[in-house]
């Protein structure tokens, strides 16, 4: 199981200041929620088949399968911050993010509706 670097009381802090006020979030703490959201996606679906990334902020390797290791994966999703926190709270789905062009996502492992959302607002 991989270890935790974002506290969990720390990220979950982050995440609930970007849903109360998206717009008004300071650069740290929307990197802390991003961060911390990636990070509870790797622990709900271990594996390395699929590469997410969400620049600047970081990026993780998800999903059982055919274990990725050097150059672009085969299976990539990209997409901003916004988006990103978007489904994993589920103010978004992910045909709604596809069809709208607010991600990007390459592989035939690279539907990640199945593991969204990852927490839901109270």
């Amino acid at each position: 199981m991989p270890r935790r670097r974002i506290d969990p009381a720390e990220g979950g802090a982050a995440l609930r200041a970007w849903m109360a006020d998206p717009r008004s979030l300071d650069r740290a703490t929307l990197a802390t929620a991003v961060r911390y959201t990636l990070e509870e996606l790797s622990l709900q679906a271990p594996g390395r088949s699929v590469e997410v990334r969400v620049p600047p902020y970081g990026a993780v390797q998800v999903i059982q399968g055919t274990t990725h290791r050097r150059g672009t994966p085969p299976n990539v999703v990209e997409l901003q911050a916004d988006s990103w926190l978007a489904l994993a709270v589920g103010d978004l789905t992910w045909s709604e993010a596809e069809s709208s062009g607010r991600l990007s996502a390459s592989g035939g492992r690279a539907d990640l509706s199945a593991y969204l959302p990852l927490v839901r607002r109270s």
